[in-house]
């Protein structure tokens, strides 16, 4: 990886919104063409795969499974999920018998000697639920599917540092999680109120101590920059204040006002938010700032220390990205489960129905609740690689793809070269006959980089974030 440079002349120049590459082709390309029976016949086909870098291979690749758990106690005024925001803790339970009900249904269609690699529970707000509910909830998991159970899975979830104390840490770090990551945005009183998320830094704290002392292998912090009263003085505080409570992972992410795609976005006032330059500013000294902490430009938006997996992942050349961001597991199939999930298993991707209600009425007919989806194609295939191994690895060995693919690079890529060729101009990135390498100045605009792979960016015009 780079070490990264900041060039003001360069961001004015790219200044463009675009996919963030959580997959390829992008949600977008989704669609209701896509029926359960796709989605059967791909799981089905998924549970036929054999590695062929392995000798004792089993039949199917490991699973990662995504559980959605939606409710929220206070709604946060930048959130973009898709969220139930109650008080009524009563209305967990429902969700989960049906949530139930889809962990049996998924489990049936795949191999059950497949082990789960991978684990997340996101929202919402997780921990939402009661303690017994969270027992129960990896109780049926364990049930259903061949989960470890000697840690050395990668099962994660995502923290409200105001739902969870030490008890609820240690809770799940005994049902099985080992890391664990933190939404905290800003510290800043004012921000916070200006976003309708008051937190402090005593609660955090609490956290990401319970959390060493359950012995978790990983914690990470959220924040966000471009919200509200956010200046590069009270940023830079906010930094600090985070240091010290010395995660192994930091992510900052750039915050985007579409209050017409997000209702609660309006209750934000558009005169509170910081300008265009001043975001930039608050990007570069937290850029600056943690690597001179020590922790590692991992791409886009996260950071991690020098030992964090992430980082180890990214020296070897095995990172990879997938819906919950980067992950060091490339090779599962990715089992979405609740309301709204995206999944992708083996050349497709498929959602679930988004409405509660459609949601409900779907299992209680016993039914898969997928709803959407899209089956890859040869080309599909190939830019998804292309793509992953620049947004995870920063370089692209040009003779691994065209073995890999049975292709002549510069043959089947001529107006991405010559896009390229201008960016090579800027400094952005080098290109030889064997690889295409993203340099110093080129890391933070890599997803201007990816974008001239993606096909599909010029037959629609979907809302994304700016690249920063």
């Amino acid at each position: 990886m780079p070490n990264l440079e900041f060039d003001h002349k360069l961001i004015n120049k790219y200044d463009l919104a675009g996919p963030r590459y959580t997959s390829y082709p992008t949600a977008i390309q989704f669609s209701e063409d896509f029926s359960i029976e796709d989605y059967k016949h791909q799981a089905a086909l998924s549970n036929q795969f054999r590695s062929n870098e392995s000798q004792n291979n089993e039949m199917g690749r490991s699973l990662s499974l995504y559980f959605h758990l939606p409710f929220c106690d206070t709604i946060c005024f930048y959130c973009a999920c898709n969220k139930i925001v109650t008080k009524n803790r009563k209305r967990a339970q429902p969700y989960l018998d049906r949530l139930y009900t889809e962990i049996k249904m998924q489990s049936q269609l795949f191999d059950g000697a497949r082990k789960v690699n991978q684990l997340h529970w996101g929202g919402g707000t997780p921990t939402f639920i009661s303690h017994n509910q969270m027992r129960e909830l990896m109780q049926f998991t364990r049930d259903h599917f061949n989960l470890h159970d000697d840690d050395s899975g990668e099962y994660s979830i995502e923290i409200d540092p105001r739902e969870a104390d030490t008890k609820t840490i240690s809770l799940l770090r005994e049902l099985g999680f080992n890391r664990i990551s933190l939404g905290v945005q800003d510290v800043n009183p004012l921000v916070q109120k200006a976003v309708n998320r008051i937190q402090s830094v005593e609660q955090t704290s609490e956290v990401i101590n319970a959390a060493c002392d359950s012995g978790f292998h990983s914690t990470s912090i959220d924040l966000i920059y471009g919200l509200p009263l956010q200046t590069e003085a009270t940023f830079t505080q906010t930094l600090e204040t985070v240091l010290k409570l010395n995660p192994d992972r930091i992510s900052v992410f750039n915050y985007a006002h579409l209050p017409e795609m997000f209702k609660t976005q309006n209750q934000i006032k558009t005169d509170d938010l910081p300008s265009a330059m001043v975001k930039l500013n608050i990007l570069e000294n937290s850029i600056n700032t943690l690597t001179s902490a020590g922790y590692i430009y991992i791409g886009m938006d996260h950071f991690a220390k020098p030992d964090d997996e992430l980082a180890k992942a990214q020296r070897e050349h095995n990172l990879y990205r997938n819906f919950q961001g980067y992950s060091t597991h490339a090779g599962c199939d990715l089992i979405g489960m609740g309301v709204t999930s995206i999944g992708m298993i083996n050349d497709s991707y498929s959602q679930n129905l988004r409405a509660m209600d459609d949601y409900t009425s779907s299992l209680d007919n016993n039914n898969l609740a997928v709803f959407r989806g899209v089956i890859l194609n040869e080309d599909d295939k190939l830019r998804r690689y292309v793509i992953t191994e620049l947004i995870c690895n920063f370089k692209l060995d040009l003779k691994k793809v065209e073995n890999k693919y049975n292709i002549v690079f510069a043959d089947y890529f001529p107006e991405a070269l010559s896009e390229l060729s201008r960016m090579q101009d800027d400094g952005l990135v080098e290109i030889s006959d064997n690889a295409i390498n993203v340099t110093a100045k080129g890391s933070l605009f890599i997803r201007n980089i990816c974008m001239v792979f993606d096909v599909y960016l010029k037959h629609h015009n979907a809302r994304y974030s700016k690249v920063l």
